[in-house]
């Protein structure tokens, strides 16, 4: 069979271990061909592909990033533009297509399956949101890289009895900083998933010095909300001027900064903002992640094999099942109470009030 294959939006650490387990496996077992589609579903509108054997897989396990690199290109924007897919898909002759991403690039593939093409995805979200799975590959490595930042943070806030606000990735949901803060020891954590009142967030913090901790880490997903803003947008999240993306997405940013300057302005301790932004999406994966991007791959290439078309490889507990394409964009996978509650429950001082601070 020909296979083809292509990896889009963010780009994300274990991309490269999904590709070189469908090759490998693909062509091991099952003798198929492999055609690469570069910078995601650009590659499929303008036809830009490459050959993936096992010569060109060798070696990129441990790598970041992707060997077919990535776009957040939406064909679907354009009139034309599912065809143009179709189109380049059948001249090429390719049987089925493996789609690695997020929900973005998710709802393309599942546009195409209801046009007929056999199109099976693969979960990939550093911010672990997406529907229909227990977790995405690259989470780790991104709870890792910031659970690391923090503990270097701490050292600096320490030496010059200061706020340090760590400001990570997470859009609609708080999976990152929930993990990180929890795993980096943060004294505030901040999660889209509920507002908070930043006059509490400062409360906690005075509270916390007055007991004689001179220094405060506060950690605060990017899409964190303001339950009332001091820009006067209530509830809404921080955006940058950067303009949408063409899903339609806002650029988020600035949580971090205009958190610091309102701490600072509220307590009148010295505050400062670190932005992990993108450190979080590079280098190399984790072990975890490389384990898990490879059996994802190799689920997506039996999937292919069992005719599972419009569906998605998936965790649940410790084996990967397929699921439907259209449970996996029914929503976004929120953080769950149970974490919000770890969270609460080592809280220095304990809960300030019934709707506590770090979330």
């Amino acid at each position: 069979m020909k296979v083809g294959m292509l990896t889009g939006g963010g780009d994300c650490p274990g991309l490269n271990a999904v590709i070189r387990a469908v090759v490998r496996k693909g062509c091991f077992h099952y003798q198929d061909e492999f055609l690469g589609f570069m910078e995601g579903w650009r590659g499929l509108v303008e036809d830009k592909s490459m050959v993936l054997d096992l010569e060109s897989v060798s070696g990129i396990l441990p790598q970041g990033g992707t060997i077919l690199r990535t776009s957040r290109t939406n064909p679907a924007k354009k009139s034309d533009g599912l065809d143009k897919c179709i189109a380049t898909l059948k001249s090429h002759g390719i049987q089925a297509l493996i789609a690695i991403g997020g929900d973005d690039t998710l709802s393309v593939a599942q546009k195409l399956h209801e046009k007929g093409v056999k199109v099976v995805g693969v979960p990939k979200t550093i911010d672990n949101d997406l529907a229909g799975t227990d977790y995405t590959f690259g989470f780790d490595t991104a709870v890792n890289v910031a659970t690391a930042a923090i503990d270097r943070v701490h050292t600096t806030a320490e030496a010059h009895n200061r706020v340090m606000v760590v400001e990570v990735m997470g859009r609609d949901s708080g999976w990152i900083a929930m993990y990180s803060g929890i795993g980096g020891g943060a004294d505030v954590i901040l999660v889209p998933e509920v507002p908070f009142d930043i006059d509490k967030v400062a409360e906690r913090i005075q509270a916390r010095h007055s007991r004689g901790r001179y220094f405060s880490i506060v950690v605060a997903a990017e899409g964190a909300k303001f339950s009332s803003n001091p820009e006067s947008s209530h509830g809404d999240a921080v955006v940058s001027d950067l303009g949408r993306d063409e899903f339609g997405h806002v650029r988020l940013g600035g949580i971090g900064n205009l958190l610091a300057r309102e701490i600072e302005k509220r307590t009148g301790f010295e505050t400062r903002a670190v932005v992990l932004g993108h450190i979080q999406r590079g280098g190399t994966p984790t072990a975890f992640d490389r384990v898990l991007a490879t059996r994802y791959g190799i689920g997506a290439i039996d999937m292919v094999h069992r005719n599972e078309s419009g569906t998605m490889a998936a965790l649940r507990g410790n084996k990967i099942v397929s699921v439907p394409l259209t449970e996996a964009l029914a929503k976004n996978r929120k953080v769950d109470p149970e974490m919000i509650e770890v969270s609460r429950s080592i809280l220095e001082g304990g809960p300030v009030d019934k709707h506590p601070v770090a979330h």
